[in-house]
């Protein structure tokens, strides 16, 4: 009997820390996949020529009554927005998590270039199962903050990453501090 009342709490205190590890880890999740997805959606953006504008919807006339088209950067058109927030989710399988050796919290991180060169960074996991785990956030948050989105790269701004991931929706909860060089 005495086995049993000291076995209980234990169990309690190791499932309470099982829980509380598992929250951490889809936490991490979400925050790493809300920072890929920024990355790749600057750099998809970057790729785009300066020079191609598009034509967007005429709620003015002028004083003949003509309608009045304005232009726009593609880039930053919610036409190429929404077709990039629709694919770019597939650039996940090119990142691998990086698990922080001191406090155990897990980021993810470009493992293969954007030549396609693998890169094999220390204390980072690259496997299938990982890459489809962040795929999937990547585009759970993709379909769920689209308008946040939009919203943030509709016009060009700095800071992207941590105002969207950290200060809009709350994904990660702490701003991000370690600048990882792009590859």
């Amino acid at each position: 009997m005495r086995f049993v009342r000291t076995a209980v709490p234990v169990i309690l205190v190791v499932s309470l820390c099982l829980e509380s590890c598992r929250a951490r880890r889809s936490a991490d999740l979400f925050c790493g996949a809300c920072r890929a997805l920024v990355d790749e959606l600057d750099w998809e953006i970057s790729q785009v020529d300066p020079t191609k504008v598009i034509e967007t919807g005429s709620y003015f006339l002028d004083e003949d009554g003509n309608p009045v088209a304005t232009t726009i950067p593609y880039a930053r058109s919610e036409l190429f927005l929404i077709e990039l927030l629709e694919r770019v989710c597939g650039h996940m399988k090119e990142y691998g998590e990086y698990t922080d050796p001191d406090t155990h919290r897990h980021s993810y991180v470009r493992v293969l270039t954007r030549d396609g060169d693998r890169t094999d960074p220390p204390h980072t996991q690259f496997t299938e199962d990982i890459t489809s785990r962040l795929k999937q956030a990547c585009e759970k948050l993709a379909e769920e903050y689209e308008e946040e989105f939009l919203e943030f790269f509709s016009h060009e701004s700095s800071d992207v990453k941590d105002r969207l991931c950290s200060k809009r929706t709350d994904l990660c909860d702490h701003p991000l501090h370690a600048h990882h060089d792009e590859l």
